[in-house]
């Protein structure tokens, strides 16, 4: 396993595994014992997600020491602002089952986040968080809330895939020392991108899988990635990226496959900043 040091120290695996879309509390718990067992460390879940419980459960079945374990969760937009932010905080901590989080994020750039990043800021001086970040915040939203606050933000969660390669907030994030992680690493599969010509090309000259051409090109320009999939075939073959470096020219090749926007959705769309501000997740 390969580590990044984030701007605080912290030292955060490279690769993890994301339970987004895993609703089922059974299934949640398993595949992350699955994950936990195939060598994940890293395991990234979110009060939206609602299978905090299950990961917990895992990570108290896994016999794993705690040190050993690198734990993100997320605040949903629906409990920013600083009371409520510190109240959902620990409603999270319950259901993990944990005393301290090992990375907190901003779920959104919506609503009172700078209340929530304050509350963030004040368990992060208590020790109960070891970092905290944010997800999905563009260049502008992110410069302004360190700008504006005391702490600035160790982790950026953006979507970034071959059809979205966000390469000027990568380059924004580097000079600013706040480490790039991407969320829907294999663009949720859209376009068919398994199945692209110049990945599946490049899986025959390495002898490895699209998959893991997709997840070794963005640990190779320094990004953490989170897989998720229930199957433990694939958990296997998606940690299986530290035995191969993609050359330059290839590299190249896959840069040519950006379209500069989301395959997914457009967070840039007035409705999506709608619905994700009106989106409630409990009473």
């Amino acid at each position: 396993m390969d580590y990044v040091t984030l701007n605080n120290g912290v030292q955060m695996p490279i690769i993890g595994f994301g339970v987004y879309q895993i609703s089922d509390l059974a299934e949640t718990e398993r595949a992350v014992d699955d994950a936990l067992s195939s060598g994940y460390r890293l395991i990234d879940t979110a009060a939206a997600y609602l299978n905090e419980e299950a990961v917990g459960a895992a990570i108290k079945g896994s016999g794993l020491e705690r040190d050993d374990l690198f734990i993100t969760t997320k605040l949903w937009v629906q409990d920013y602002g600083y009371d409520a932010a510190l109240k959902a905080f620990d409603v999270s901590m319950k259901k993990l089952g944990l005393d301290v989080l090992d990375l907190y994020l901003l779920h959104k750039p919506y609503g009172d986040y700078y209340g929530a990043w304050r509350a963030l800021e004040k368990l992060y001086r208590e020790g109960r968080i070891r970092a905290i970040g944010v997800t999905s915040f563009w260049n502008e939203r992110l410069a302004d809330l360190f700008n504006c606050n005391d702490v600035k933000p160790a982790v950026n969660q953006i979507e970034t895939n071959v059809w979205f390669q966000q390469r000027a907030a990568n380059a924004f994030m580097k000079e600013n020392g706040i480490q790039h992680e991407a969320w829907a690493p294999f663009a949720e599969g859209n376009n068919d991108v398994f199945r692209a010509p110049t990945l599946l090309e490049l899986a025959a000259k390495y002898e490895k899988t699209t998959g893991q051409i997709m997840l070794r090109w963005l640990i190779q320009r320094g990004i953490v990635v989170i897989p998720k999939t229930v199957h433990k075939e694939r958990m296997l073959e998606n940690i299986n990226v530290f035995d191969f470096t993609l050359d330059s020219d290839d590299m190249a090749k896959i840069e040519s496959l950006d379209t500069g926007k989301s395959t997914i959705y457009d967070e840039m769309d007035p409705k999506m900043a709608f619905y994700i501000g009106q989106l409630k997740i409990h009473d």
